[in-house]
């Protein structure tokens, strides 16, 4: 009889072949991840520059559909293939145990770690992190900078002339009691934000607050022709209740109530410009309005 042939035992651990297949399999999959943040890195960055050199939208989608897929890609592919998934259960070992088997616990530790342990990937998603930011950083430069200030502020100043739409200087006695003109200040008959309706009416009818007493000379008053609900031009004025309309929302201001709301929407009276009368009897303002003009949300808290 023949002898039967028993293999020879191997020294490798019946384990070892199938890890170092999976470690190959992360290998590859950390790879393809890699590229896939390249990828974002390399269209995040042809993107700013299209975008520096004057744009073209249809590049620019493109170019930011292809960035966004490649980071997507890479997170989900990390997600699937270098992430522990599903529920192991293992019977505990007793504690304790060799060198090598200490090592290949902090091994499997390692490789199971997300970002912290794999470098390649860490500095590739980074690097496409960067520049999809400087890509996004140049339509955010594009706005301009912050308005500051500016809605706060007309171009009424102090000592400027009144003028009709013509650009001709407005004399105390082009104006009649009972009459409605629209002024604008000299050099910005242009400004929507400056245009002001000035009327008059008899001297001493008018109930200004403390401190505006000087505003007014000789009954005439100016109001902003910005309606304080919606910024619809107030355009009309009823010389027998001496109240400005705003035709849009029929809102009513009081005019010797410093143009308080009387009727309708508005909520926040018509801001007042001061007025001066010159030595040579032509009228000029005495300052800017004291109140931001416009619809009351332009300034809410004011």
């Amino acid at each position: 009889m023949s002898e039967q042939q028993t293999p020879a035992p191997s020294d490798a651990p019946p384990g070892e072949p199938q890890q170092a297949a999976q470690v190959e399999r992360e290998r590859r999959a950390e790879l393809r991840i890699a590229g896939a943040f390249l990828l974002t890195a390399l269209a995040a960055t042809i993107l700013a520059v299209v975008y520096w050199r004057g744009g073209h939208p249809q590049w620019e989608g493109a170019l930011l559909a292809m960035a966004l897929a490649g980071l997507g890609y890479g997170f989900v592919s990390f997600a699937h293939h270098l992430l522990p998934g599903g529920e192991v259960e293992q019977e505990r070992s007793p504690l304790g145990g060799d060198e090598e088997a200490q090592e290949g616990i902090v091994d499997d530790i390692e490789r199971s770690a997300p970002f912290g342990r794999r470098k390649l990937l860490t500095r590739s998603l980074g690097l496409g992190a960067v520049a999809l930011a400087a890509a996004f950083s140049f339509p955010i430069r594009s706005l301009g900078p912050g308005p500051g200030k500016q809605l706060e502020r007309t171009p009424w100043r102090k000592g400027i002339k009144v003028v009709d739409h013509n650009g001709k200087a407005v004399h105390a006695d082009d104006v009649p009691v009972g009459a409605l003109l629209t002024v604008f200040p000299e050099g910005h008959t242009d400004a929507a934000d400056a245009q002001t309706v000035l009327v008059r009416v008899e001297e001493g009818q008018a109930k200004p607050r403390p401190g505006r007493e000087a505003w007014s000379p000789e009954g005439l008053l100016a109001f902003s022709k910005i309606c304080t609900h919606a910024g619809c031009p107030v355009g009309l004025y009823q010389a027998e209740t001496h109240q400005l309309l705003c035709p849009c929302h029929q809102s009513a201001f009081d005019v010797l109530k410093e143009a308080e709301p009387v009727f309708g929407p508005a909520a926040r009276a018509l801001p007042q410009l001061p007025l001066e009368i010159g030595p040579d009897g032509l009228l000029r303002a005495s300052g800017d309005f004291e109140e931001p003009v416009g619809p009351t949300y332009w300034n809410i808290g004011k």
